[in-house]
């Protein structure tokens, strides 16, 4: 992903909303931003970081929803219900 493809993706979204980093599929959680760096890689190809807050702040896990749409995790459903049976005893016992 590059910058012009994050600016594409931000440039559909609403300026005021709060942006959030969706990190660890594995165990995905929600962090706030805080700060962008420009800088080099080990092959001296240029390279933007994006930092999480100096706090630190991790809002918790992630919504099941955004995990689905990141494709982090399958989409899930609840089981099936059906009708179970009376389980009382049985009449004239």
């Amino acid at each position: 992903m590059t910058v012009g493809d994050i600016l594409d993706l931000l440039s559909a979204c609403e300026r005021e909303v709060p942006v959030r980093l969706a990190v660890n599929p594995f165990f995905p959680m929600a962090h706030r931003l805080g700060g962008v760096e420009e800088a080099v890689d080990e092959h001296g190809r240029p390279v933007v970081y994006i930092a999480e807050s100096k706090e630190a702040e991790q809002f918790g896990p992630l919504p099941p929803a955004v995990a689905v749409a990141l494709t982090w995790q399958p989409p899930t459903m609840g089981p099936s219900r059906r009708r179970r049976g009376a389980t009382g005893p049985i009449a004239g016992q």
